[in-house]
């Protein structure tokens, strides 16, 4: 993905401030930033769900800037943990079900048949088993914690089969043992997809980033390997600060 001069302003609150970004296919590239860096608004962008001001975002060299949601979902883009309409009532495996059915095009009217069809069961099964959750198939989503519903969101982000997954701080509300769960889980998942990051948790940021982007008031301030950003003086005082960034996890 290729993104260009992208700018956006809110009354006086300038978000994008002429952005530029090249995310390479098959890199897990991270975006961290104090809050309201415009980190979100960025990712609301590149989904389709906020309309630039001005600039250009191309994703496997084609312009998608005037895209809708849908047919960027269509070419390959998903974001993982905007999806707020789990299914309480319903188990793992039906929700994850019912992400398949609506991606192939289907009406969420026939719930009853995408519970029961082995045509999207299966797939949801896999796609479970990418993200550790094969054991809680079953269970009732109400009765599962917050850890498991941000590994079920991000199946069902899977079940769209995207080519490239943007995902909006992954780790928040997790416990230690959670967050290492989905270290590891991104750690398998970044073998066959793009990703782009945006978390607060800076271990896991060192721990899994090939590239890290620097955003401070809507402006990327610095853009490269960990180490670089590491030791970048003007990243430490805008945003890291003296706290200490470790390379592993956990």
């Amino acid at each position: 993905m290729l993104i260009e001069g992208l700018r956006k302003r809110f009354g006086g609150v300038v978000a994008s401030d002429d952005i530029v970004l090249d995310i390479l296919t098959g890199e897990l590239h991270a975006i961290i930033g104090p809050n309201g860096a415009g980190k979100t608004t960025l990712i609301g962008q590149l989904t389709g769900e906020i309309v630039p001001n001005a600039g250009r975002i191309r994703f496997d060299g084609r312009d998608i800037t005037a895209l809708p949601v849908h047919s960027r979902s269509m070419l390959g883009l998903a974001r993982s943990f905007q999806i707020t309409s789990l299914f309480p009532d319903f188990t793992a495996l039906e929700n994850v079900a019912l992400a398949v059915q609506a991606h192939a095009g289907h009406s969420f009217r026939f719930w009853a048949d995408a519970r029961k069809e082995d045509a999207l069961r299966e797939p949801a099964r896999a796609v479970l088993e990418r993200v550790g959750l094969t054991e809680r198939a079953d269970a009732i989503v109400a009765n599962m914690s917050h850890g498991e519903h941000r590994q079920l969101e991000l199946a069902m982000a899977l079940a769209t089969r995207p080519r490239m997954l943007l995902l909006d701080e992954p780790m928040a509300g997790l416990g230690p043992e959670e967050s290492s769960r989905m270290v590891e889980t991104l750690r398998a998942l970044k073998r066959g997809l793009t990703i782009l990051l945006i978390e607060h948790d800076m271990e896991a940021v060192f721990a899994l980033a090939d590239r890290i982007s620097v955003l401070v008031y809507g402006r990327v301030i610095a853009s490269g390997p960990p180490d670089e950003i590491r030791a970048n003086e003007e990243v430490r005082q805008a945003y890291l600060g003296e706290q200490e960034v470790r390379t592993g996890h956990g």
